[in-house]
C-alpha cells in the first residue's frame, strides 16, 4: 500500500474512532457543533495532500487520539456508555 494512503487511513480511523466515541456519550453530553466539527474535518481529510503529511505528523494525531480515550477509559469502564472494546488504545 502506497504510504500517503496508509497514512490517510490511519487519521481517518482516528477520526472516525473521535466521532464513534462523541456519539457514544451524545445523550449525556449532547453537543452537535462539536459532531459536525469532526464530520467536517473527516471530509477535508480527503482533500488534503497528503504529500505534505509525515508520519510524525500522523503519530500526533494517534497519541491525541488515545489521550481522549484514555479521559474516557473509566467512563466506559463503569458503564456509564456502554463497551467499545476491551482496550482503548487506537
Amino acid at each position: 500500500m502506497e504510504i500517503k494512503h496508509a497514512l490517510r487511513l490511519r487519521v481517518e480511523s482516528c477520526i472516525g474512532t473521535i466521532i464513534d466515541v462523541h456519539k457514544s456519550v451524545s445523550d449525556t453530553w449532547e453537543n452537535e457543533k462539536i459532531l459536525s466539527q469532526f464530520e467536517r474535518l473527516r471530509k477535508a481529510v480527503n482533500q488534503m495532500d497528503m504529500s505534505q503529511v509525515s508520519e510524525q505528523d500522523v503519530l500526533l494525531v494517534e497519541e491525541a487520539t488515545n489521550a481522549l480515550l484514555n479521559e474516557f477509559k473509566g467512563a466506559f469502564k463503569d458503564g456509564h456508555f456502554g463497551l467499545i472494546g476491551e482496550t482503548l488504545q487506537h
